[in-house]
């Protein structure tokens, strides 16, 4: 942290600045080694050390004082909350290397804000006084803003887990993945401004579209958005939502999305198993502004008629599944293909083409990263090469008994 808030020459101590801001964010000087700590604590050092690397925060030598009163407190409740069978031992530490990995996060974005505000008013950099005093006011409210947020999410999925009958780590989802066409080649050639404008505006409107059709946020990808939904409908609302308010906006790429749906494996706020994979895949084979479900999806989207219309396809190879039945989805009474994109469409069903490809022959369209269409190993030997290192072909090889023409 002292790299962040170090003020430019002239403008303060930056060792007096720093300590200001840690006796405010640590609730006090550094006093304890982590010796001393755990005797405080009454915790096992392994113990204690376990917890402190699975929060991320690297081991330091015996004899550093770097540890506070609070961590002495903090240290304490976690031992108590294991004592009392509330907290199993590996469940405490894996708790504590989710916490660590998010709230590092959110602690890089409290940081950015603190610079931000630093840089359009620098008098407080010149005074450690003012500047403490200005941290001590901002971070209960930081916090108090963060334990509303939580609270509120927390009551949120306590509503549905305790009136959910099924097993809350392993049930039935929608998963999806939703990303920006073309984003490493506007990477390429855009400025940072125009980056961080691109990336927050998708971040806000996936954040307002997933809220508002009841589904969550896994995680953000860079140029791609995980999320799931309990409900097939609210999943499929979430995908054409995605992709139609990136296509309104002049500042964003189109989107290309991808759904699957079936038992989804839910740990610590991340999902795993195949109906994750099969989700990811199709996004990789979606052609820009379609949304590609899976054939489970499908099937129970095509009842629904009057909201969404689904047109089953010919199976594609990706990573991992060698004909993967799959459907492209929109809203119902939305146009469809014309004759000319249908007969494309066919012709990249049997020349095994993926939806992707179809568009970049259509409308030559080029992607800076080539589609993926991964098919299953070829377990046939190698064919021979010829001296000049190229395959050879069954005609260029001479007939036995004959000799080849010089």
């Amino acid at each position: 942290m002292a790299d962040d808030l170090t003020p430019a020459a002239g403008d303060g101590d930056p060792a007096a600045v720093q300590r200001r801001v840690e006796a405010v964010l640590l609730g006090g000087p550094r006093r304890f080694t982590r010796l001393q700590v755990c005797e405080k604590a009454g915790v096992p050092l392994e113990r204690a050390m376990s917890l402190w690397r699975a929060l991320g925060f690297a081991t330091v030598p015996d004899d550093a004082v770097v540890f506070t009163e609070s961590d002495v407190e903090a240290l304490r409740m976690t031992d108590e909350l294991m004592y009392r069978g509330i907290l199993e031992p590996d469940l405490a530490t894996a708790t504590a290397r989710m916490l660590g990995q998010h709230l590092s996060r959110l602690a890089e974005w409290y940081v950015h804000v603190l610079r931000d505000v630093l840089a359009a008013n620098p008098e407080l950099l010149a005074d450690e006084r003012q500047l403490g005093r200005f941290v001590e006011q901002l971070v209960p409210n930081l916090e108090r803003m963060q334990s509303f947020a939580w609270r509120r999410h927390l009551a949120a999925y306590a509503g549905r887990a305790l009136a959910a009958t099924e097993d809350l780590e392993s049930r039935s989802q929608v998963v999806g993945f939703a990303d920006m066409v073309g984003f490493t080649t506007f990477t390429r050639h855009s400025d940072e401004e125009a980056l961080v404008d691109v990336v927050d505006r998708f971040d806000m409107m996936t954040a307002e579209v997933v809220a508002e059709n009841h589904g969550r946020i896994v995680k953000m990808l860079g140029d791609e958005v995980l999320f799931v939904a309990d409900d097939p409908v609210h999943g499929a609302r979430i995908a054409l939502a995605l992709l139609e308010r990136a296509a309104a906006d002049d500042a964003l790429p189109l989107l290309r999305a991808g759904l699957a749906y079936g038992r989804v494996l839910s740990r610590f706020g991340d999902v795993y198993g195949s109906t994750v994979n099969i989700a990811s895949r199709l996004t990789s084979v979606a052609r820009p502004g379609t949304v590609l479900v899976d054939r489970p999806l499908g099937d129970v989207l095509i009842e629904l008629r009057e909201e969404f219309s689904v047109r089953h396809r010919r199976p594609v190879s990706v990573r991992g599944y060698s004909r993967l039945k799959h459907s492209v989805l929109r809203r119902a009474g939305d146009p469809q293909p014309s004759l000319v994109e249908s007969v494309q469409q066919r012709a990249a069903d049997l020349l095994g083409l993926s939806e992707f490809d179809a568009d970049d022959a259509a409308d030559g369209y080029e992607d800076d990263e080539p589609p993926a269409i991964a098919l299953e190993p070829d377990d046939s030997p190698l064919p021979r090469r010829s001296r000049s290192g190229k395959p050879r072909s069954g005609r260029d090889k001479p007939e036995r008994g004959k000799k080849r023409r010089r």
